[in-house]
């Protein structure tokens, strides 16, 4: 099979923070295809990372096709909940883990890479909060909710709307979506359903509106359950994972990898027409309308 190839591109990758998520994966991904790739780490979490990186912690994970390990350009603090310097509050200013960080808000990081790299090509959104996600809607402080959106829809928008200027035309962003957007997934609260709603409907304004403006592609991929660092703050992610594999059309276990190959394709040249687009990768668990292993279909006939 002919690999795409990505040679001579930039990516902005925020929301790395382990080797395990999605966003690595991509990352992986389009390295991998020759593109260049800058990360967006979250900031109390910056020095952990850097340091496991340096560390060797991630090389098994680090491993290209050829043989060499990813690498990254450049790896910035970042907060994608505040625009500007202002934006942030005097408590997480004197926090000790923003403390000795700087620069990490949206427009600072979006000109710091335009200082450091001039034009990029691509900016992939995998970055999602929810410090309720654990409660049910019903039960979700309007602090919580409002977090929830600014952290992982929000966000998105943020960040094309400072980096759109810096994109090269022909440019691409993707987000990552979920399906508690469009069905009822119970336990998976605090708003982030709500979030991952207002997430693809921005998807679709933001195409219109960027496509215009930047001449730069939008879509968002809705990935199925990975058992992720980040993903297991949920608390019933394994639940998930084995109600896909026992319900889905597709009986496996789903792989980072999966969507990372969907993300180069929406990227690539070759998605050149697509945009505005939620492209489902969960094993064709959205097309589902039944749980085929529910005890409700079992014959109560002795």
């Amino acid at each position: 099979m002919n690999k795409l190839s990505l040679k001579g591109k930039k990516a902005f990758v925020a929301g790395i923070g382990d080797d395990q998520g999605f966003g690595w994966a991509i990352a992986k991904e389009l390295a991998d295809a020759g593109c260049e790739i800058i990360v967006g780490t979250w900031t109390p979490i910056l020095k952990i990372f850097t340091t496991s990186l340096s560390n060797g912690k991630f090389d098994a994970s680090r491993k290209l096709s050829d043989g060499s390990l990813l690498e990254f350009a450049k790896v910035y603090a970042l907060d994608a909940s505040f625009d500007t310097p202002e934006d942030v509050p005097e408590d997480i200013k004197e926090n000790k883990r923003y403390k000795s960080a700087s620069g990490y808000t949206v427009t600072e990081v979006a000109q710091q890479i335009e200082k450091d790299f001039g034009k990029i090509d691509y900016v992939i959104h995998s970055l999602a909060n929810g410090p309720e996600v654990k409660k049910p809607l019903l039960e979700t402080s309007r602090s919580g909710y409002l977090a929830a959106i600014s952290s992982s829809s929000y966000s998105f928008v943020s960040l094309v709307q400072h980096f759109g200027p810096l994109m090269n035309q022909g440019g691409a962003t993707i987000n990552l979506t979920y399906m508690a957007s469009e069905k009822a997934i119970p336990g998976y609260g605090g708003g982030m359903s709500s979030a991952k709603a207002a997430l693809e409907s921005d998807t679709r304004t933001l195409a219109f509106e960027a496509g215009r403006k930047w001449g730069i592609r939008i879509n968002a991929i809705s990935a199925g359950p990975l058992g992720s660092r980040a993903a297991k703050a949920i608390g019933f992610i394994d639940d998930m994972i084995n109600y896909s594999h026992a319900n889905a059309p597709i009986q496996k276990d789903l792989k980072a990898s999966e969507i990372a190959n969907t993300a180069l394709f929406l990227v690539s040249p070759m998605a050149s027409a697509i945009t505005g687009s939620t492209i489902y990768v969960d094993n064709g668990m959205h097309a589902m309308g039944l749980a085929v292993d529910s005890a409700a279909l079992s014959s109560n006939e002795a």
